[in-house]
């Protein structure tokens, strides 16, 4: 198969600088490395085109000969370009790779204790339905991570001092081989501080810091919706050796409404009427979150009719408008009726019978497929 053409194969144009060129192979390697793709002979090969690609590209006599010649220029059997060598080059862009796969740690010639950022934190808070229309103000308590008073963070029994890390002589790595490779990673002793502490503060047991609880102000915007979060930047956990905190991100949940449902911007809710306004109709009253309105329930209205008030919803974060609600109706059957009230229902009963299908427009259309059914 004939190969593909270097600059293709990097996605690069073929007056690309050598950082372009860098940055592009990072990339696709960082994509196809086998490692990241064990069960991918695709991946493999397609890491194994780019590293040729980089290879010849990255060295400026070999990129000079193939601009010139295309591949023979650079093909070991033909004698221009003078084969794969794999200059300084290469070895720093993949040196840079293999610590993006692995870590930091794994860059060789970097030493010192290793700097990481701290973890993120997650806090779930349970508003109503009201608050999360409205929004609103409030206090949450977290736990945080506070310098020891005795050691003062030092992590050493006051009067003590840390020392240097043995195992790793200081610099919070140390060295071990696999297979071709030298990798660096943290030292397991000192845990990548290069100090360890003979005699620990016995307040934080060398740990250098303490666990406290703290109150942050949130600001819950109107219109939130369930698992909407918020995010606090530098509230979560410290980092370590120096290294920036993490953020504490504030998950809302809302609480069940006892009456309405809320779909996105929408609201639902069920509203049971009596038998007789839905036959006679009638003005009724209605709940939203900003209050009751009135509407006109028209004559002969059925269960499961359902009503819109537009605007009547919750306006979301995002959003430009309210959303709307909507009123499913419920036509309530009476209950416990006295002897009077079932004789007048019976009375009913017969002359809505007697009526016809002009009564009861629904009934007479089922029984009417029912019977083509059973014909």
């Amino acid at each position: 198969m004939a190969k593909r053409d270097y600059y293709e194969v990097l996605g690069v144009a073929k007056n690309a600088s050598d950082e372009e060129i860098k940055k592009a192979y990072r990339k696709l390697a960082m994509k196809h490395h086998p490692d990241r793709n064990p069960d991918s002979k695709g991946a493999e090969d397609k890491f194994k085109e780019a590293k040729e690609a980089y290879e010849m590209l990255s060295d400026a006599q070999k990129r000079e000969a193939y601009d010139r010649y295309g591949h023979a220029g650079v093909d070991p059997n033909v004698g221009a370009g003078g084969g794969f060598g794999g200059g300084g080059n290469f070895a720093d862009a993949f040196g840079d790779i293999f610590g993006d796969i692995f870590g930091a740690s794994a860059r060789g010639g970097r030493s010192g204790p290793q700097v990481y950022r701290g973890a993120d934190l997650r806090y779930n808070l349970e508003i109503t339905l009201e608050q999360a229309a409205n929004g609103f103000d409030t206090s949450i308590r977290v736990p945080t991570w506070d310098s020891c008073d005795t050691c003062h963070g030092s992590g050493a029994k006051p009067g003590t001092s840390p020392t240097t890390c043995t195992t790793c002589g200081g610099h919070g790595q140390v060295r071990m081989q696999q297979g071709f490779f030298s990798i660096q990673q943290t030292c397991p002793k000192c845990h990548g501080t290069g100090k360890i502490s003979p005699e620990p503060c016995p307040t934080c047991s060398g740990a250098g810091r303490i666990k406290r609880n703290k109150t942050l102000e949130v600001k819950i915007p109107a219109g939130i919706d369930d698992g909407m979060r918020i995010r606090s930047s530098g509230n979560g956990e410290p980092g370590t050796n120096g290294g920036p905190p993490g953020d504490l991100y504030v998950e809302i949940h809302i609480k069940q409404h006892a009456v309405f449902q809320r779909d996105g911007d929408d609201l639902h809710c069920e509203m049971p009427i009596s038998y007789a306004t839905a036959a006679l109709g009638g003005e009724i009253e209605v709940p939203t979150l900003g209050g009751k309105v009135s509407f006109t329930v028209p004559e002969g209205t059925q269960s499961g009719k359902t009503f819109r008030l537009r605007s009547k919803g919750i306006k979301g974060v995002r959003s430009g408008y309210p959303g709307d609600l909507f009123c499913h109706v419920v036509v309530e059957t009476p209950v416990k009726l006295t002897d009077r009230q079932k004789d007048l229902l019976r009375e009913f009963e017969q002359l809505t019978v007697e009526g016809g299908a002009r009564h009861s427009p629904q009934s007479k259309s089922w029984k009417d497929k029912v019977k083509e059914f059973f014909e």
